[in-house]
């Protein structure tokens, strides 16, 4: 029993000075990471994040600008025609149910706070449409709050890659990488590492050749799914020290 507690023990540790490297590179490689999408206030940060499911940051940058001209705010939101907000965020998919969902919390703000977007994970997640992911995106970039790691299709492939996780379940990714991380960094890793898989780590042709992580991703050069093999990235070593990046 000793020998299995200190084989637990160092496998943790090298899990956590993998994930604190990974860290390190993320913000070498981009300084000025921050959230793409277009937004002024907390409650149209809200919004765009509810719309961005399912749907790139591009695409819905493309629609908000006339969506906010129109509706501003929680206010102009709860009271609007619903077949407006339809008609004006259709081409991010899922139009019915996200413009019903951005309505009715937009109803619930008004209601229950007051006017204003919660600062709380536990009351942001009563809103209609808003699970964790949408929760850490509003608190820590409309409010500067570090209350978990987003985990979007960005980062939940990258984990994987580099072995930081055997779960699938995004909420279970979560705590995972909450425990390898410093709480302030919880969403400079989400960031950077969704920049990163945007630009170098795709879903289907990563470009290792080019990636300031190779050296430390155990799946370096793979483009199968890796589902099957996370128990064995999972165990994978560091390796070997590298030259400083200048």
């Amino acid at each position: 029993m000793p020998q299995t507690s200190k084989r637990i023990s160092k496998k943790q540790a090298s899990q956590k000075q993998r994930a604190l490297e990974i860290l390190s590179r993320l913000k070498q490689m981009y300084p000025d990471a921050t959230c793409s999408l277009n937004y002024e206030t907390p409650v149209q940060l809200l919004v765009a994040t509810i719309l961005s499911a399912q749907c790139t940051d591009e695409r819905v940058n493309r629609v908000t600008p006339e969506l906010f001209r129109q509706f501003p705010d929680a206010a102009a939101l709860s009271g609007a025609d619903l077949d407006e907000i339809i008609n004006l965020v259709r081409s991010t998919g899922f139009y019915r149910n996200k413009s019903k969902n951005i309505q009715a919390a937009c109803r619930m703000i008004m209601t229950e706070f007051g006017g204003e977007v919660p600062q709380h994970m536990e009351e942001l997640l009563k809103l209609p449409g808003v699970a964790r992911k949408t929760a850490n995106v509003v608190l820590a970039h409309a409010y500067g709050i570090n209350a978990g790691v987003t985990v979007d299709t960005h980062v939940k492939r990258l984990t994987h890659r580099l072995g930081l996780t055997q779960e699938t379940d995004p909420v279970k990714i979560e705590q995972d990488l909450m425990k390898l991380l410093p709480q302030p960094d919880w969403e400079n890793w989400s960031i950077r590492l969704i920049y990163h898989g945007r630009a170098v780590c795709n879903a289907r042709n990563p470009c290792c050749d080019r990636c300031w992580l190779a050296d430390l991703c155990p799946s370096k050069g793979w483009t199968k799914d890796l589902t099957k093999d996370r128990a064995k990235l999972i165990s994978a070593p560091l390796s070997p020290p590298i030259v400083p990046l200048v």
